[in-house]
């Protein structure tokens, strides 16, 4: 059984767009998407999807009664997904897995739900079906008319990649030819940014890039909140079609002080990052794509972790979190795709206010990191 991995397609709904070459040239230009939201009389950003994903999903929301009542996380997912198989060339007629978890799950229709059963002392007929996390894959599959299997997880900001590991591993094991991966969040509820700020993680940066992701002399934490879905399509060999092939994978969890901690040299990525680079040379790592959230310790702790494995002789380092906010469960996906972009057009998408890093050769191999609460770190190896 061959152990290459093709990713024979990525597609995405975010701020930045629904179309690769509009998401492209948003990426190149220095404006960030965030726009002005107000909580408790007081003033913060939020990531919301542009004009032309919001058409997108308005319209497939239009398009089936039953679809009518899903939540926006599912939404997003079946938007992007639709997009994805178009691009791999598979059909309701080929046998694929789909994984995309989330994690957060249904938020916006929950919190709606709950709030009405606070009014009333009655919960609506579909409340419940509508709101478990089990409900994105099931809904992708049933618009997607797919007969392979369905698994939705949620591993909190790591989902997404989670999904990566998931199916790389269905596809070697050889249950599988096929496999729909990836992630979708919808946070951009009030009760979720009031959890940030509880957390004390949330922005209250009014500058220019209010996200400060990247930002290692930041004094206050930065991260905001966006909201997307992406979703990859994995082969098992290797494809004539291949956008880019998994390389390496690697995984780790570390034990906690509290719920949220993470080790001051992110004890996990060491380990995740050195076991999807087992097989590989250092020197061949061309850019790192980092989880950097944009708060203190995140971004910190990430870095270090970088120089405790590449030492003085650092990637490339980037980030999009300055750029469309912290997506939770759909942002390891997201970053997946800046990479394949950058590789694609060989161009580094650097942080605008962060140290100028030249590019001086092609860029062949990016590694991609990704971590949510409770430590759990996962690294991808991708190559051209």
């Amino acid at each position: 059984m061959s152990t290459i991995i093709s990713i024979t397609a990525i597609a995405s709904i975010s701020p930045l767009g629904a179309d690769s070459k509009i998401i492209w040239e948003n990426y190149l230009n220095e404006n960030h998407c965030f726009t002005e939201h107000v909580l408790d009389d007081k003033k913060t950003f939020v990531a919301k999807l542009d004009n032309d994903s919001k058409e997108v999903v308005d319209a497939l929301q239009e398009s089936d009664n039953k679809y009518k009542s899903l939540d926006k996380s599912v939404l997003y997912a079946m938007a992007a997904s639709r997009k994805a198989i178009n691009n791999a060339g598979w059909t309701h007629k080929d046998i694929f897995g789909i994984n995309i978890g989330s994690s957060r799950g249904a938020t916006d229709l929950f919190e709606k739900h709950y709030q009405d059963y606070l009014k009333t002392g009655k919960a609506q007929t579909l409340a419940s079906p509508t709101t478990t996390l089990g409900n994105i894959s099931s809904w992708v599959a049933h618009d997607l008319q797919s007969s392979g299997p369905e698994i939705s997880h949620s591993i909190t900001c790591s989902t997404a990649l989670h999904a990566v590991l998931n199916g790389v591993a269905w596809l070697r094991a050889g249950m599988a030819d096929k496999f729909l991966v990836g992630g979708s969040e919808a946070p951009l509820t009030d009760f979720t940014i009031s959890q940030m700020r509880a957390l004390k993680i949330y922005s209250n940066n009014t500058e220019q890039y209010p996200n400060r992701a990247l930002d290692l002399e930041k004094k206050q934490n930065t991260m905001i909140l966006g909201e997307g879905a992406g979703v990859c399509c994995l082969e098992i060999g290797k494809k004539e079609n291949a956008l880019a092939y998994i390389e390496g994978i690697g995984y780790a969890t570390e034990i906690l002080e509290h719920s949220i901690s993470i080790s001051a040299e992110a004890t996990c990525f060491q380990k995740s990052m050195k076991m999807a680079l087992q097989n590989t040379n250092l020197s061949e790592v061309d850019v790192i794509v980092m989880h950097a959230p944009g708060t203190i310790k995140g971004d910190l702790t990430e870095y270090k972790a970088i120089e405790k494995i590449f030492g003085e002789s650092l990637p490339l380092l980037t980030t999009n979190k300055w750029k469309i906010g912290h997506t939770f469960g759909a942002s390891g996906i997201l970053s997946m795709e800046l990479a394949i972009l950058m590789m694609q057009h060989n161009r580094f998408i650097g942080v605008p206010f962060a140290e100028v890093q030249k590019q001086t050769k092609p860029i062949k191999k990016v590694l991609i990191n990704a971590v949510g609460f409770g430590g759990n770190a996962v690294s991808l190896l991708l190559s051209l």
